[in-house]
């Protein structure tokens, strides 16, 4: 009796995947729930979650053997919304000398002396490598546009500074990951859409657990009277930077868990679709491998005759 052919990987993942996928035409933030669960519970989150590490690690293996193609991930969201905790989670278990993590913080003295893409091109991931990108030269368009007295420090000609000038940054980097895409690059944006509620609830976690004290500050409520100029910024931005070949995912990020799902199984997606592959060894190369058995052998044989 011949078995029945497995649901493709793509298919069995499409539902923690499409539904949150954003890649060109309208987009309203406030159509997207913070909330969503997607139909699981937990337990069945947990499991989708430790299936994709496993996936991962393979294909992640033979991403770094073929050495064609490269993977961008790119996380934004609010303070607490799980991008350390999510990217963590999700990378568990996979083997660091394939894929590193840049977080970006505020500018250096030397990054401000260069365009604002600058210190985000040159820790773009090789073949063969994941990058993941801790924030990303999307705060161009998020902190700096809600503070725009950070374009003053940016030493741009002032002359240069208009009312386009975050349209012209869209256009910045919309032409960036074309190119990227087109050179053999996967991008895959991922905002952490969390509630102001919940971004409370863990504010106060953080508190009252000592280990997670230093990631507090007063800035960070300073930041939350301003919600309202950051939801519509992440709107504008999700709208004029999402395409085909980067597409963002808008992930509810009320529960952790389900975050995970989203992530984890949107990267697995697009690996599977790449085709990866080990490269072959040529017939020459196989005769070498003859000669090495044999001589490997005829050493061995030697250390026992020497006993």
């Amino acid at each position: 009796m011949s078995k029945k052919s497995q649901q493709p990987l793509g298919d069995t993942l499409k539902p923690f995947v499409a539904p949150f996928r954003v890649d060109g035409g309208e987009f309203h933030l406030k159509s997207h729930k913070t909330s969503e669960k997607g139909g699981l519970d937990k337990d069945k989150g947990e499991k989708i979650i430790e299936a994709n590490r496993k996936r991962l690690s393979e294909y992640q293996e033979k991403l770094y053997a073929q050495d064609n193609w490269s993977m961008l991930l790119v996380f934004q969201g609010m303070d607490a919304a799980g991008k350390d905790s999510a990217i963590k989670s999700v990378f568990d278990g996979i083997n660091p000398q394939g894929c590193e993590v840049t977080s970006f913080k505020q500018p250096s003295t030397k990054e401000l002396d260069h365009d604002f893409l600058w210190r985000s091109m040159i820790a773009l991931p090789e073949r063969g490598r994941i990058g993941i990108f801790n924030r990303s030269y999307y705060e161009e368009c998020l902190v700096v546009r809600v503070h725009t007295e950070i374009l003053g420090k940016q030493k741009i000609p002032k002359k240069l500074v208009t009312g386009n000038i975050w349209r012209e940054r869209f256009e910045d980097i919309s032409a960036m990951e074309r190119y990227l895409a087109r050179n053999g690059t996967v991008i895959l944006k991922f905002f952490l859409n969390i509630s102001k509620a919940e971004q409370r609830e863990r504010f106060l976690a953080r508190l009252d657990e000592p280990a997670k004290n230093w990631k507090f500050s007063l800035a960070d409520i300073a930041e939350r009277k301003l919600w309202a100029k950051y939801q519509a910024a992440y709107q504008d931005m999700i709208r004029h930077t999402s395409a085909r070949h980067a597409p963002w995912h808008v992930v509810p990020a009320d529960h952790k868990w389900f975050a995970r799902v989203v992530i984890g199984s949107t990267i697995v997606s697009a690996l599977d679709r790449l085709d990866l592959r080990f490269p072959e060894v040529d017939k020459a190369d196989r005769s070498e491998f003859k000669q090495v058995r044999e001589a490997l052998l005829a050493e061995e044989k030697g250390e026992v005759a020497k006993k």
